[in-house]
């Protein structure tokens, strides 16, 4: 397998371990838009002090719109759009739709970067996007609202595959990674109610405990994920990237199991099988186009 391949493969790993932080921060009385701006103010913390480490913090102003763009159009518009979805319709209706981003990503990487559309490309898109419905539950609470919200989802979260691969020519994944996170933390303190979070934090009994948690929560379901999903798809392109990256809900599922009880349906079960078939039929040598 390539590096690329298990960079991406590593990054929907640890994004699959998001929910624990989310349930973790939500117990504490946070809502879950106030999770992802603290998630984000974390990331973009730690990709501060890294970029100024290894001086790769410059960017050019005419660039500006483009990390405007990964960091407000991607990375916040996505997770709010996730969230509005969760609140219109049931959580399993708004992951379904979250995963249209890797048909997102092939479409617009077949019409930006002229990117070749294999048969065997087409058939892991269907493994993977059939698995995601199936591990995340068919059926479930769905409106009109809720739909718009979803796409919405997939279509910012896809967004980062394509702009990303645009900074990527002109900029190190560091520097891509830490702007984007740096715009997007910015941004997210605009609608996540700074005040009642503020309190929420100086309120806490135990800071140190939470200080840590926070810490956790950026670095490992951010910064982490987010960096070896850049690198990885550096070398092995958008549209495969996104496609790897369905082993989130994968992941999700089984920690789950192991930590909450949660049961694996025979459908889930069926859905983590086609997922790794994706996996491995992208894997695998090219022998036809």
């Amino acid at each position: 397998m390539k590096k690329g391949s298990l960079l991406v493969l590593l990054a929907g790993c640890f994004w699959g371990s998001m929910g624990l932080f989310v349930r973790t921060l939500g117990d504490c009385g946070f809502t879950s838009v106030q999770v992802a701006a603290l998630r984000m103010t974390v990331a973009a913390l730690a990709f501060g002090v890294l970029m100024l480490a290894r001086k790769e913090y410059r960017i050019q102003l005419r660039d500006l719109p483009l990390f405007l763009g990964l960091g407000l159009c991607s990375v916040l518009f996505f997770t709010v759009c996730y969230f509005l979805a969760i609140r219109e319709m049931s959580m399993s209706a708004a992951a379904i739709l979250l995963y249209t981003s890797p048909v997102w990503v092939m479409v617009l990487s077949v019409l930006l970067f002229k990117e070749p559309v294999t048969h065997r490309k087409l058939a892991a898109l269907a493994l993977a996007f059939g698995g995601c419905v199936l591990v995340s539950g068919p059926g479930g609470t769905v409106t009109p609202r809720g739909i718009l919200f979803g796409l919405g989802s997939g279509l910012g979260y896809a967004l980062y595959s394509i702009l990303g691969t645009v900074a990527l020519r002109r900029y190190p994944p560091l520097t891509v990674t830490g702007w984007t996170f740096l715009v997007a933390a910015a941004g997210s303190w605009l609608v996540c109610d700074p005040a009642g979070m503020v309190g929420l934090l100086a309120a806490h009994p135990h800071p140190a405990e939470l200080g840590a948690l926070l810490l956790a929560t950026g670095l490992v379901s951010a910064v982490v994920p987010y960096l070896c999903y850049t690198l990885g798809m550096e070398e092995i392109g958008a549209s495969r990237a996104a496609i790897l990256a369905t082993v989130e809900p994968l992941v999700a599922t089984i920690l789950g199991a192991l930590v909450y009880g949660e049961s694996i349906t025979l459908l889930g079960g069926g859905g983590i099988l086609f997922i790794l078939l994706a996996v491995g039929l992208l894997n695998q040598k090219e022998k036809i186009s």
